[in-house]
């Protein structure tokens, strides 16, 4: 299937989108997730390797048709990782359901900023029952 480059959703786009099952969000931050909260339900895939966890990302995401992808102000890991995916499945030959991908606006930092609500966990993957 073929995909549109990449664009972006406000804080209260992703929050409308949250509960659906066909959208989910991959957060590239690095060593900073541990330390600070996270978007509950999210997938974490730290952006100082994730060109070497492509095919699992495509593997955990294939029946996905939304992609949403943050670091803290998704101002360039976010941004960055979003297109390398995007180019991985432009060239993968594997079936997967994903037709947008997507870049949180501002992060997580205007995620937590806006007053949305977060998880604190510890569970790899979060299981998104928290806040």
């Amino acid at each position: 299937m073929a995909r549109k480059g990449v664009s972006y959703v406000t804080a209260a786009q992703l929050a409308s989108m949250a509960s659906d099952p066909r959208v989910a969000v991959v957060d590239v931050r690095d060593e900073e997730r541990i330390c600070d909260a996270h978007i509950a339900g999210s997938h974490h895939y730290a952006s100082d390797g994730f060109a070497d966890r492509l095919p699992e990302i495509a593997e955990a995401t294939r029946a996905k048709e939304t992609l949403v992808f943050h670091c803290a102000l998704s101002q360039v890991r976010g941004p960055s990782c979003a297109r390398m995916f995007l180019d991985y499945l432009s060239e993968a030959k594997k079936e997967s359901a994903v037709k947008n991908i997507t870049v949180l606006e501002r992060g997580f930092n205007g995620w937590e900023h806006s007053g949305r609500a977060v998880c604190r966990c510890k569970d790899a993957p979060c299981k998104g029952v928290c806040s």
